[in-house]
């Protein structure tokens, strides 16, 4: 048995790339820090800064166009992977990522990101993948991409292994 799960409360590096794949998926990129604060034997408090990047696929990937900016700070559950690449100069080059399949965004919204509750309709509005349907989503709500059966990996139509970033 083996298990490949990540937990990560950070903020965003930058604002997320999105594209969407010739068959109409979406993807979003982004890079995600997490801070880590501890005082030295001298008493001087020092703080070290892992960075991370975050992939998204699908609904995540929507989700994240809409609402998620530079600084926004989120929870995400996913798995690390390493893929490899050759760069413009033939060199293999090996990147790590953590592709996400769960997360909520926290902390306070800005008035730039969103409707704000006196716009949402009453009513949950749940839909089966966490995401509120009729206000669009707003901080707190949990995001996930649904079954494993959705992911683009492992088969034979291309998907992640198949992009050239």
């Amino acid at each position: 048995m083996s298990v490949n799960k990540v937990i990560l409360v950070g903020n965003v590096g930058k604002d997320p790339e999105v594209r969407y794949l010739e068959s109409g998926v979406a993807l979003a990129r982004f890079p995600f820090a997490t801070s880590e604060t501890y005082k030295s034997k001298e008493g001087e408090r020092i703080t070290t800064t892992e960075w991370h990047n975050i992939v998204l696929w699908r609904g995540l990937a929507e989700v994240a166009e809409k609402y998620i900016k530079k600084g926004s700070q989120l929870y995400i559950e996913g798995r690390i992977r390493t893929r490899s690449y050759d760069d413009r100069d033939g060199n293999k080059r090996y990147m790590t990522e953590i592709i996400a399949d769960q997360m909520q965004m926290l902390g306070r919204r800005s008035d730039s990101e969103g409707p704000s509750n006196s716009d949402k309709k009453s009513g949950s509005g749940n839909s089966p993948s966490g995401q509120n349907q009729e206000s669009g989503g707003s901080y707190g709500d949990s995001y996930s991409t649904g079954s494993s059966d959705d992911t683009p990996f492992g088969d034979s139509s291309g998907g992640a292994d198949d992009l050239p970033f």
